[in-house]
């Protein structure tokens, strides 16, 4: 019994952790798209905001830190589990 209940503790965090890491990669492709898109339409200025989030991407994955995970987590999204995304 306790270990099923382990296990469904542990199956619990790992989709929460999932859920982050698929709201983080949502967000971060609809802020890439939005950019090309604005730039194209209102303003070329608008490249500096796909540049961001994909400065934003590489650091992330050398550091581990991702400002969007913070934000996320927040506004409530993946709870605190302790896991890291």
């Amino acid at each position: 019994m306790r270990f099923a209940a382990a296990v469904y503790r542990r199956s619990r965090a790992q989709s929460l952790t999932m859920k982050l890491e698929n709201s983080i990669r949502a967000l971060a492709g609809t802020l890439v798209l939005a950019g090309l898109v604005l730039s194209h339409y209102v303003n070329s200025n608008w490249l500096w905001l796909s540049a961001f989030v994909g400065f934003n991407l590489l650091q992330s994955a050398f550091t581990g830190f991702c400002p969007a995970e913070l934000v996320l987590k927040k506004l409530g999204l993946g709870g605190s589990n302790g896991s890291k995304a």
